[in-house]
Parts: C-alpha cells; structure tokens; sequence
C-alpha cells in the first residue's frame, strides 16, 4: 500500500523541482560531471543556445498542420478519419518511441543519438513538400519519432550540463518549446501566401529552421568526449504501483486533451467563422499563454501540502474554457483561447511536476518519466483520433464538447489520487 511510505520531504522536494521537468534518460548509466569536464563560457553559451534552438523545433510539426488541415483535406481528398489519423500519428509516435531512447543514449551518448533525431525531423519535415497522402504519413512518422527521442534526451541533457542554471534553462527551454507551436500556428499560412505558394511547401518549409539547428548541433556532437557506461541501477515494482499508474493517466489524459488543441483548434475555429490567418493567431496566442503557468505552477505545487486541488483547478479551467471556444459568442473566443492556454499549460507542468515529486530519487523518477511518457502518450493519441471521428459522425465540432468533458473528469480523477504527497512503492536497485 502507498500510505505505507513516509509523507516527502519538503526539503528534498524543494531540491527536486529546481531540475522539474530535466529527467535525465541516461541517469542509469552516466556519472556526473567532473569538474576537469566543464566546458568554457563561450562553449557553455553555444551549447544552451543549441539546446533551446532543438526544443524550438520539435513542435512545429503539431500546429502547422493543424492549421493548414482543411486546405490538406481539400487538396489531398483526404478524409475527415483520414485527417484524424494524420493528427494521431504523431502523438503516437511519442510514446512508441520514447521508450527506446535511453536505451540509444547509453549506447550512442546522448549527443551522437540527438543528432541522428535531428536528422530524422528534417527528412521527415522536408518530405511533405510532396504533398502525396501516402508520404505525409511516412514524413509523419519519421518525425513524430525524431521527435519523441528529441523530447526524453533534450530535458537530460539540460539537467546534465546547466544542473547550475536549471531554474533559468527550464524557463528557456519550456519558452522554446511553446514559442515553435505559436511560430508554426502563427506563420505557417503566411509562409504558404508569400513564399512557398501551396499548403505542402509551407508544411515543408519548417524543415529550414531545424536543418539551420542541424549544422549547428554537428560539431558540438560528433565532438563530445563523454564515454558512456552500460552499468547503473535498476528500478524494481513500477509497474505493478497503483499511484504510478495514476500519475501516468493523469500525464496522458492531459496530453491527449492538449493534443486535440494542437491538432484541431484551428479547424474548430475556421467552422465557427474565423478566417484561416484569424484562427491561426488565436491558436498561437492560446500557446503562448501556455508559458505563463508553465513556469508558475511547479514552484507553486511545490509549495501545497499535496497537488490534489491545483490540479482540479486547472483541469476545470482548461475544459471550462474549450466548452467557451465551443459554445460562447464569437466576439470572446480570443478570452476564452488564452483562458485555455493558461489551464492547458498548468496541467502540463503540473503532470511533470508529479513525476519528481511523487518519486523517491532520480532513479525512479527517470523511470517514472519513461512510464508516463510511454503509456501516456500512446493514450494521448486516441485524443484527436475522436475529435476527427465525431466530427466525422455528427458533421461538426459541437459534439466534441462531450470527449472533452469525458477527458477532464478523467484528469480531475486521476489528478486527486496523483496528488496526494506520497511517494510511489518502487526502489532502486544497484547492478554490477
């Protein structure tokens, strides 16, 4: 039973959250750094840039093509199901892929294997300037899993080599992240009018600014000296813990939530009216407004006795406002997309708050983080596989209100038992 285990300690939970949302995939393996390995100032600087840029560019691929979906469907005689797959695939990806990235890092390092993601985001992105059906889910697919290896290695590689400066690059690197949605919701359509002239030229033009990061992150990879270490830790009775379960289902019922706002917003909004560049700067301020709890919320959790009302709070406040951007008149929907975004973001650092502070130590939280992300996101993926589907059935977005509600109550369930200020029945075990 877990209330057989001593309540945290707020002591070691305030060390904790500094590093929050930085799990590092090769913690089993890799020994810190000493001081003979740390780099020059200028070095350091290149490096935290580089890592910034790399989180910049794993998340246009979601919002550049949401925003541009109907003139796919158009274009392409795509199906709404057809559409709803192409939205899912990503997602899925990143929890069929995660998994296999510390396995990549301890056996590559975890530059050599970053760079090869890099590579796969650019092949990936690049090949939907084809505009064929059959490879924009191959381009998809190569993406959506550079981009799940990208999404467990980056945060480790942060915490590794800034553990000094965690608390500035967490708020970099959660920014990066947020400002590639909103660049690609925000400029796709113009790239499309003013540069490329079709919808699969825009897609594809996003391949630019990671191929820019690409050439960057080269040296900086294949130059790496760090040996890696096939011995470390192991960690015992994860998966059969209830409350590590809870913590999973809360981190993919967010997600799948979030992903039906990456990958259907603008189409909601395009049906209620708005125009494509319209839906487009909405979709991009609702992201944007992400940052805003993304940075507040886990110093704040980490505050509370437990998480259980924070993250009630803030799974209302995000399907609240997604009931507003359904349902309310027109003129407030801008209110209502950045309401959206502020509880969206909060859910999502809240759920990787609740990695760290439910977990004894590092060990079990890399492994808890491999869990959740796992799982999580392949659950995650049948999010904006349903929004297409009812939207397929009922011939609008309205009935959409009832899976979004279905998923807020299953966040705020799992939310009040992931919350409570106890730790998860697993243990680290030393190998070797």
């Amino acid at each position: 039973m877990n209330q057989s285990f001593r309540q945290p300690d707020p002591t070691a939970q305030s060390a904790a959250i500094e590093g929050l949302e930085l799990i590092d995939a090769e913690a089993d393996s890799l020994p810190a750094p000493q001081p003979s390995e740390l780099r020059s100032r200028a070095a350091r600087i290149v490096l935290g840039a580089s890592l910034v840029l790399i989180a910049f560019s794993l998340r246009p691929l979601f919002s550049s093509l949401s925003v541009l979906l109907p003139e796919v469907m158009q274009a392409t005689g795509l199906s709404t199901t057809g559409a709803s797959l192409l939205t899912t695939l990503p997602v899925l990806c990143l929890g069929l892929f995660a998994p296999f990235a510390p396995r990549l890092a301890q056996r590559y390092g975890a530059e050599r294997t970053l760079l090869g993601a890099l590579t796969l985001l650019v092949l990936g992105t690049g090949l939907r300037w084809f505009g064929t059906v059959p490879l924009l889910f191959v381009a998809t697919f190569l993406a959506g899993g550079a981009i799940a290896i990208g999404n467990v290695l980056l945060p480790g590689l942060v915490k590794r080599d800034f553990a000094d400066k965690a608390a500035v690059m967490t708020g970099l690197y959660t920014m990066a992240l947020c400002a590639g949605s909103a660049a690609a919701a925000g400029f796709t359509l113009p790239i499309e009018h003013f540069v490329t002239g079709s919808w699969s030229g825009a897609l594809a033009a996003w391949a630019v600014p990671t191929l820019v990061v690409l050439l960057i992150w080269i040296p900086q990879a294949l130059g790496s000296r760090r040996q890696v270490s096939h011995r470390g830790f192991r960690v015992v009775g994860l998966w059969r813990d209830r409350l590590a379960w809870q913590v999973t289902l809360f981190m993919g019922l967010q997600s799948a939530l979030a992903y039906c706002i990456f990958g259907w917003l603008a189409p909601i909004l395009r049906e209620r009216g708005f125009d494509a560049a319209t839906a487009g700067a909405m979709v991009s301020v609702s992201v944007m407004a992400q940052v805003i709890t993304c940075l507040a919320v886990p110093s704040f959790a980490m505050r509370l006795k437990d998480q259980r009302g924070i993250n009630v709070a803030l799974v209302a406040t995000a399907v609240i406002a997604l009931l507003g951007i359904l349902f309310a008149p027109t003129s407030t929907v801008l209110f209502w997309a950045i309401l959206q975004g502020i509880g969206q973001g909060g859910l999502i650092a809240a759920a990787m708050s609740l990695i760290v502070l439910r977990s004894p130590d590092s060990h079990v939280a890399a492994h808890l983080s491999g869990m959740a992300q796992g799982v999580g996101y392949v659950l995650a993926a049948f999010g904006p596989l349903l929004v297409g589907l009812i939207r397929d059935w009922t011939g609008s977005f309205s009935g959409t209100a009832f899976l979004f509600v279905a998923l807020g109550l299953g966040v705020a369930i799992m939310g009040l038992g992931a919350g409570r200020a106890l730790h998860v029945g697993a243990r680290t075990v030393r190998e070797g």
